[in-house]
């Protein structure tokens, strides 16, 4: 965490003249927008959300900034407490978050930059001398470390265990590291004062996902400010789990990855990941919390696209001269086949087709796949390539752009 100041230590302020404040109070409102507007845009987390507590900090935050520079110049004996505790409050509010001071103190130099470069502007215009630019020069750097001081001060006040929150982080990076020492992980674990489970289950978010960090039970790991939130949970899921999660995460659609031993803690965030992008593309369905060991099946036959592609042409190709829907009739029939065995009345009445149908379109198959239906291996093939077809076909109803956008069902890598 980068400190710009110790806490209660503060640079002196060169005495300025008063008149000064009569000339910068008309540039503060238009000041204040473009600082804001600076940082936003160039520091990631202010710039993430249109809105929220963060933003609104910020906004508060600069205002009061510059107000209070401005009437300390206009009277340096006017009371200060109500200013020291608008920055100690950012402090606290930065530690609350579960975030370093490193965001902040970068908003505040940033922020300084800024106004510096307006004082710039204005100065000549207004006649001011090169000795009065150089006091006011250094009077507002010694203000923007008096602030950071002040920050300081109140984000070790709200997390005076500073030392052990980097433990923490650190102990998040050896679970996410596949074969890992279980020494070495023993050892963070011991630093992070946690206690390691016999099992855990990695629990994702969506990228930019609204967080409530005061929120966070004390035993679960979490990195809520990646580009790819993240959490460990010691054990599996309960219901009080979920809920206590879903207050920490309240826009939901979250994802829990299987639970595992935690040295194969990096396989859970994977598959999570894996199955939070078809939640996203609308295989899956969007609940607020879903459980990857309900889809396993589904996370196998949809882990790798390309090679479901491949399996299809070879297992496939021969259907590639028949017309889209005459493909569609026959492999629905088909998949019923393979999933059911069962006789033709049967599948029939799965398919609301008459039997006779069944039986000639079976035939059809018979001729145009040959003994790949009778070879075991082909045949489990052919059946995984419609099990996955049929997964991104009906995963999910909400999604109708899904299959519209792939043209007619998925049978398009066939003639491909």
């Amino acid at each position: 965490m980068a400190q710009t100041m110790t806490p209660g230590v503060v640079r002196r302020r060169t005495r300025l003249p008063r008149r000064l404040a009569v000339l910068m109070r008309p540039e503060l409102p238009s000041l204040a927008q473009e600082i804001v507007h600076e940082v936003r845009g160039t520091i990631p987390e202010y710039g993430r959300q249109l809105k929220g507590p963060y933003v609104e900090a910020l906004r508060i935050g600069v205002e009061r900034a510059l107000t209070d520079f401005v009437e300390q110049v206009a009277n340096p004996l006017a009371p200060r407490e109500r200013h020291y505790e608008t920055y100690r409050r950012l402090g606290r509010f930065e530690a609350q978050e579960g975030r370093t001071l490193d965001t902040l103190q970068s908003a505040l130099r940033l922020g300084a930059q800024v106004a510096w470069r307006r004082i710039m502007k204005v100065g000549p215009r207004r006649h001011l001398s090169p000795e009065v630019m150089a006091q006011l020069a250094d009077a507002l750097f010694a203000y923007i470390d008096e602030l950071a001081a002040l920050a300081l001060e109140g984000y070790l006040d709200a997390r005076p265990d500073g030392e052990a929150e980097s433990h923490r982080r650190r102990l998040l990076e050896l679970l996410m590291r596949p074969l890992g020492s279980p020494r070495v992980l023993a050892d963070a674990a011991g630093r992070a004062g946690w206690q390691i489970p016999d099992e855990v289950t990695v629990v994702v978010a969506p990228p930019g996902a609204q967080y409530v960090r005061a929120a966070l039970e004390d035993d679960v790991l979490a990195d809520l400010t990646a580009a790819e939130p993240f959490l460990v949970v010691p054990g599996g899921l309960t219901a009080e789990r979920r809920q206590a999660l879903l207050r920490v995460l309240p826009d939901g659609q979250l994802v829990a990855g299987p639970t595992v031993p935690p040295g194969q803690a990096a396989d859970s965030l994977r598959w999570a990941r894996h199955a939070l992008g078809l939640v996203e593309a609308g295989v899956l369905g969007d609940a607020p919390v879903t459980d990857c060991e309900e889809h396993l099946i589904t996370l196998l036959l949809l882990s790798d696209q390309a090679l479901i592609d491949q399996l299809a042409r070879r297992h496939l190709g021969a259907m590639a001269g028949f017309s889209p829907r005459q493909r569609d009739r026959l492999l629905d029939t088909l998949r019923a086949w393979l999933v059911s065995r069962g006789t033709a009345a049967g599948i029939a009445k799965e398919l609301d087709i008459h039997p006779q149908t069944v039986r000639y379109r079976m035939r059809r198959l018979e001729d145009i796949l040959g003994d790949r239906l009778t070879d075991p291996d082909a045949r489990f093939a052919i059946e995984a390539v419609l099990r996955a077809m049929w997964l991104r076909d009906h995963g999910s109803a909400g999604k109708q752009a899904l299959v519209d956008n792939q043209g007619t069902s998925d049978r398009r890598f066939i003639s491909n």
